[in-house]
This record gives structure tokens, C-alpha cells and sequence, in this order.
């Protein structure tokens, strides 16, 4: 692992910080857009690390945390028909829907399965003729096109027991969501790498010039991390705004055309709820037309749940940026990895499951090992 073992590499981590000290005047806020970043910079401390000037704010980048609690609800309702075989991801089976979790399904006699991709749900339906097969396709546009070849593969094979309940989003309106939000603090974004591994990078100009906020597309490790943040201030302090690729060993500007062309032929574009945050226009996937009778939200007749979230959780306010998770009354009390109120405790790339797994408690108390090893 000599490759990843050099974007740990202490000696250059320290010199990317005495870069950023040497840099920093002014205080600023830094937005990264993924649950995976967001794990990172907390298990190795890079936000204490920072100058105190430099705010690392935490956005809606977690993928099982920004699925509405509706969808979660449509997920339950279908896994409990019978006849049906619900396959999933398995950090979706304990997110908590309004009564109930996708484990209590399967306790309850639900077929239940844990995949590890949705064509291993597609093998499933064909090995199971007699039973109605759906896969739970959520996350950003990392995990779209797997999910859409999925469907393009059912439908050339004639599988058609087969169906997509979809939950797929999308990050620049989410972006632009946030920008135009009259609570929003932050001075530039940290954009997420293997988001833009798919969709290139041809999206964000607009928004860094419409918003004046600078965009560094940044991976994961924490060289990475460090190098976007370096040259995030950098461009503040100069007072520029432009969209800069800080991950050129993933990310081409192009993207990847064939995994493109795959979500412009099964997807369409559709407004969508975040959890927690509400509806943004554009900013999910649905299936087209052409492969509508795919659409397990459809087949189900499940369009109608409609959900009130639950007054104690605040994991909309942490999504948004505007609340740190031990900011939260019920933090590490009420709200645990074993009970959690909302999916950020519930994800391995919840921001909420990271403070609490990495020990950023703010004055809650201590988590057992027990309780630690049950996060995601």
C-alpha cells in the first residue's frame, strides 16, 4: 500500500500546515462536500491541526444521511409486502424510518437481503422468478451508474421482476442550495472526488463564478485533504474564485463519458427531498420513461407516504453546516449509534457517527467500545 501509505506522510502533512499557517490572514469557512472527507479530517484531527482561522464545516455529502425520511418509509412499506425480496446497501438497514428499520422488517418475517452491488439484486431476481426483487438504488452520482446498469441490464435480459426504488441525488444544486440560503457561511468547497471521477468537473464553474466561492475537487486521504484546503485559502486570500482539480490521479475534467452516457439513457433529472433539508429543484435522478415499469415506487403504488421528522434530531442543521453534531442536545445521550434519531448516527459517513466514533463528544459522555464498534 506504498501508494496511499505517501498521501499519509507525515513529514509532507506538516509542511502542507506550515504552508496553510503561512498563508492564512483572515478567518474563512470550508465546506466538504462528502461524508468521506468529513470522516477523514475528524479520525485524523486535520480540523485541530489547522490554523484557528480556518473553519472546516461539515455539508450534506453523507449519501444514506440525505435520503428522506419518506423514502425510508416507501423502503419499509415495499420490504414488507409479501412476495418481495428487498435488497439493499447494508448501512441502510438501521437507518430509523418513522416507527421501525429495515432490520425490524426482516425480524418481522421480510425478506431482507444485504448486497453488495445492485447486480448481485439482479442475479437474485433471476434466481427467483417468483418473487418480486427490488433494489434500494440511493447516494450521489458516485453510485448512480452501477444502479443504472442495473436496469439497463434487466431490461435487455427481460428481467422483469426486477425494479429500482430510486433515491438518487445530485451535488451542484445542492451546492447552489446552500449558497442561496441566507444562513449560509461558507467561503469555498471542498468537492468530492469521486463525484467528480464520474461527472467531471464542467458543472462547477458557474456556480464558483455566480457564488464568487472557490471549488477544489479533493480526495480522501490526508495529503489530499490538506493540498484542497492549501489551495482553497490560497485563492481566498487572493480574492479569486475559480474551480480548481487538486485530484488529477482521478478526476479529468471530462469525467467519464461512458458512465455518463449510462445515466443520461436510464436516468432523468427530477426535483428531490433531502433529508432534513427539503426539497432542492434538479437535484435528483428518476428513471426515464424508457425504463419506467423499473421504478419499484411505481410497481408499488408507494408515492403517496408523506412523514413529519422527529422534533429531536437536528441532523438537517449538521447537514447543512449549521450545527457541529455534539452541538446537538441529544448528541451521545438520547441519540447513539444503537439509538439513533436520524441517519447521520446511523451511517459510516455520517458526520454525527464520526464525532461519536472518533471521540469529538464535546462533554457527553464516553462511549463504550461496545457502542463504538456498532457505528455504520
Amino acid at each position: 500500500m506504498k501508494y496511499i501509505d505517501e498521501f499519509q506522510n507525515p513529514d509532507l502533512a506538516r509542511r502542507l500546515l506550515d504552508t496553510i499557517h503561512a498563508t492564512v490572514t483572515r478567518p474563512w469557512a470550508l465546506m466538504e462536500v462528502c461524508g468521506g472527507q468529513t470522516h477523514s479530517i475528524i479520525r485524523h484531527g486535520i480540523d485541530q491541526l489547522l490554523p484557528e482561522e480556518i473553519e472546516l464545516i461539515h455539508g450534506p455529502g453523507c449519501p444514506v444521511c440525505v435520503t428522506p425520511l419518506e423514502m425510508i418509509d416507501k423502503a419499509l412499506e415495499v420490504a414488507s409486502r409479501p412476495g418481495v425480496i428487498f435488497c439493499s446497501f447494508g448501512d441502510m438497514l438501521r437507518v430509523p424510518g418513522t416507527d421501525r428499520d429495515l432490520f425490524q422488517v426482516r425480524a418481522a418475517g421480510g425478506d431482507v437481503r444485504v448486497v453488495y452491488s445492485p447486480l448481485d439484486a439482479l442475479r437474485i431476481a433471476q434466481e427467483n422468478p417468483e418473487a418480486q426483487v427490488v433494489f434500494f438504488g440511493i447516494g450521489f452520482e458516485t453510485t448512480a451508474p452501477p444502479n443504472a446498469m442495473a436496469v439497463y441490464q434487466a431490461r435487455r435480459l427481460g428481467v422483469r421482476n426486477f425494479s429500482l426504488l430510486v433515491s438518487h441525488v445530485r451535488v451542484p444544486p445542492a451546492i447552489e442550495a446552500l449558497m442561496t440560503s441566507p444562513q449560509c457561511r461558507v467561503d469555498a468547497f471542498l468537492a468530492a472526488g469521486h463525484v467528480c471521477s464520474v461527472m467531471g468537473t464542467q458543472e462547477y464553474p458557474d456556480l464558483a463564478a455566480t457564488h464568487r466561492v472557490p471549488i477544489v475537487v479533493t480526495g480522501f486521504e490526508p495529503l489530499d485533504i490538506l493540498e484542497g484546503v492549501r489551495r482553497a485559502v490560497t485563492q481566498l486570500e487572493r480574492g479569486e474564485h475559480t474551480v480548481d482539480n487538486a485530484y488529477p490521479r482521478a478526476v479529468r475534467a471530462e469525467g467519464n463519458p461512458a458512465a455518463r452516457d449510462m445515466l443520461a439513457d436510464v436516468f432523468e433529472v427530477t426535483d428531490r427531498a433531502w433529508r432534513g433539508i427539503g426539497v432542492i429543484p434538479d437535484s435528483g435522478w428518476r428513471l426515464s420513461g424508457r425504463y419506467r415499469e423499473f421504478d419499484a415506487e411505481h410497481r408499488f403504488q408507494v408515492g403517496a407516504i408523506t412523514t413529519t421528522e422527529p422534533a429531536a434530531c437536528r441532523s438537517g442543521e449538521v447537514l447543512q453546516g449549521l450545527l457541529k453534531p455534539h452541538e446537538c442536545e441529544a448528541f451521545g445521550t438520547t441519540c447513539t449509534p444503537r439509538t439513533p434519531l436520524g441517519a447521520t448516527m446511523v451511517s459510516s459517513e455520517g458526520a454525527c457517527a464520526a464525532y461519536y466514533l472518533y471521540r469529538r463528544l464535546g462533554g457527553t459522555p464516553t462511549p463504550t467500545t461496545a457502542e463504538a464498534t456498532h457505528v455504520g
